[in-house]
């Protein structure tokens, strides 16, 4: 038997809120992990992981909709029904339940994309036909208090094999790492087009599959869900024929957030983590977020630019957040964060850019941080106030400096190579040359780009006006804790006293004459 037979119908994974150090939850071993950028080839290597599955598909995620199609053909003359499986992910798992008799797919997305579903049609269709199996189960999570959101994106097969990043299987998020800015695939269910999005996850295989198996278990109880009978991992490896590992025999660190709610401890780990790293960078941090309004972040960037010798951090950024009310919330922090930081960056050594494909902006969703060359980092974080204390959310990292990994490095800086390659239009062969003679990742995105194609362009904090001060100020629409939901103002908002941030924005007031 592959099952395992549940040892009690406990309320949560024993253990499961112990950290073995401050910012990480635990460290486990990979035999091997792959980074995905960009939806096109997560897709289509999801599908051709979960064909390799027996026992169990296990999805969590954020958003989650069965009209997206995983691999290649999006048009219907194209229709991967001439294979032997279904393109459209809905149909793809009823049809895997038929033909895979001893799988089970348990689904878990948050509670309040419940709503978008009266613009899904089919996707009701998806989830009726599904009721009749009961060996599939899509499950709403609401275990969070009010305001806060099930922000995960993780996938565990088999407890063999595991993806973690910023990933949804969702519409809106394929795209190639090409970006083209007119591409015709690049469309919703609906048929609406899009413009280009970034982004990226990790698959894993190897110890670090049961560790997250552990995490989306607790999870699924905490949601109101019946315990998961635990997965022994197959003696057959799940990972996609023909797909190259980015690391291999890694150790890799797991950090989490989870809000306080019920009896349930609020866990930071995320939070410490990036301070921890931002003051550990001696050379550089490479960053891609969606997002940059987090206080903490800010406070530990500002701290580290006020150094004689800081140094260089570079952030990839979407032009605005996606959505007005995001914009209210993200936008203005965002602006009043990098004014204060540049007042003190006298080296000029804090940048943040906006990909663009000829004239169209990219979207970052994509959350990644390399250190040094030493660290790669990727999950479901970005550097705002909600990823550190009220959204569930993980993150993965393997840090090259930790016993047995030192031979991580050199593929960490390949990746880092390869994503300012894909940012400016370039070959990755070419980056770490350019970067050595122009001294800074900055200096030689302003020097290596030609206009018309991809590019990188350096984004400007705009003049704000009182109402927009005050709604950055306040983090009322970006807390980083439910208790400051309701109450922006009772620990004084994203500038708080004694803070280095309401420092430098008081000196900055007075400049300004304000």
């Amino acid at each position: 038997m592959t099952k395992l037979e549940p040892t009690a119908q406990q309320t949560a994974i024993p253990g499961i809120d112990d950290s073995v150090e401050p910012g990480v939850w635990r460290y486990v071993h990979a035999s091997r992990a792959r980074v995905i950028v960009d939806a096109a080839d997560y897709f289509a290597i999801m599908q051709a992981a979960m064909l390799n599955a027996r026992y169990r598909i296990f999805l969590i995620g954020w958003d989650f909709d069965t009209r997206i199609h995983l691999a290649e053909g999006r048009h219907w003359w194209q229709r991967a029904w001439k294979k032997k499986y279904p393109a459209r992910l809905g149909s793809f798992i009823a049809w895997m339940i038929r033909n895979r008799p001893t799988l089970e797919v348990r689904i878990l997305k948050w509670s309040f994309g419940v709503f978008k579903f009266t613009y899904r049609g089919s996707m009701w269709v998806d989830l009726m036909r599904w009721i009749r199996h009961r060996r599939i189960d899509f499950k709403f999570d609401s275990a969070h208090p009010v305001g806060c959101s099930h922000h995960q994106k993780i996938a565990v097969l088999d407890s063999s094999l595991a993806v973690c990043g910023g990933i949804d299987m969702t519409g809106k998020r394929w795209d190639t790492r090409d970006h083209e800015e007119d591409q015709p695939l690049r469309r919703t269910p609906n048929g609406r087009k899009y413009d280009p999005w970034h982004d990226a996850s990790m698959m894993m295989e190897g110890e670090i599959a049961e560790a997250l198996s552990d995490l989306g278990r607790d999870r699924w109880i905490r949601a109101g869900g019946k315990p998961l009978m635990p997965i022994r991992a197959p003696e057959k490896s799940l990972w996609p024929e023909g797909l190259d590992a980015t690391f291999e025999n890694v150790e890799i660190g797991i950090a989490r957030t989870r809000s306080k709610h019920r009896d349930w401890q609020a866990i930071r780990e995320i939070e410490a983590l990036f301070v921890q790293h931002i003051k550990r960078a001696r050379r550089f941090i490479y960053a891609e977020s969606q997002y940059f309004a987090s206080r903490a972040i800010g406070e530990a960037i500002l701290k580290r630019m006020e150094e004689d010798d800081p140094p260089e951090i570079l952030i990839v950024h979407p032009a605005h957040a996606d959505g007005w009310l995001e914009q209210q919330a993200m936008d203005h922090a965002r602006a009043e964060l990098v004014r204060c930081i540049e007042q003190v960056d006298g080296k000029g050594r804090f940048s943040i850019w906006t990909p663009y494909s000829g004239e169209t902006p990219i979207y970052v969703h994509a959350k990644i941080m390399i250190v040094d060359d030493e660290i790669f980092r990727i999950g479901s974080a970005n550097m705002n106030n909600r990823s550190m204390g009220l959204d569930s959310e993980c993150d993965v990292f393997v840090d090259s400096t930790r016993p047995g990994n030192d031979h991580a490095r050199g593929a960490i800086t390949a990746l880092r190579h390869s994503l300012l390659a894909e940012h400016i239009g370039l070959d990755e062969g070419e980056i770490g040359e350019l970067h050595e003679r122009h001294g800074s990742m900055a200096a030689m995105i302003d020097h290596a780009q030609e206009p018309g194609g991809r590019t990188l362009k350096r984004y400007h904090p705009p003049d704000l006006n009182g109402v927009e001060e005050s709604l950055a100020e306040s983090g009322l629409l970006d807390p980083d804790d439910p208790d400051d939901m309701f109450e922006p103002f009772a620990k004084g908002g994203l500038f708080r006293k004694g803070s280095r941030l309401r420092r430098v924005r008081a000196r900055l007031k007075r400049i300004r004459g304000k």
